[in-house]
């Protein structure tokens, strides 16, 4: 299936729904993922957009499969790096299991190609954007005000 895929797992304390509440809520999304903001409808082929601050598409693609609280699959093509959109679009597989008090994130992003620039670039913003979610859900406070 896919030739290149990053997979990060984290440990979130805090139940499954709030959670998935925190990855698809568009008022909360921008408060860990440095600003940016995702507008979907959340459910099996809604359109899927990832927007900066200033209103641009960074990404868009559609929801393949929405299974609330546990599973949300994307389909993700990147729109503002010429080299990352000539791959194709991605897959982004989130996975949510509980755990006693906390809540397992997996997430999956893969490509078709291989090597592939955009798992380069996610490998290093997916870490990033989920410390900071898990900081502010477990503290009120995000762990990084900037991406870079």
């Amino acid at each position: 299936m896919s030739q290149s895929a990053f997979v990060y797992v984290t440990y979130i304390k805090a139940a499954p729904e709030r959670v998935w509440s925190a990855l698809t809520d568009k008022d909360f999304i921008p408060r860990y993922w440095f600003g940016m903001s995702c507008d979907s409808e959340w459910r099996p082929g809604a359109a899927w957009k990832l927007v900066s601050e200033d209103g641009r598409i960074a990404d868009e693609g559609e929801i393949l499969e929405a299974d609330p609280p546990k599973k949300l699959v994307i389909k993700w093509l990147n729109k503002f790096r010429p080299e990352f959109a000539a791959e194709g679009p991605a897959r982004c597989t989130m996975t949510l299991e509980p755990q006693g008090a906390a809540t397992k994130l997996t997430i999956r992003h893969e490509m078709d190609v291989a090597p592939s620039l955009v798992i380069g670039a996610v490998s290093d913003g997916w870490p990033k954007i989920l410390s900071n979610l898990k900081s502010l859900l477990e503290t009120g406070e995000v762990a990084l005000t900037s991406h870079s």
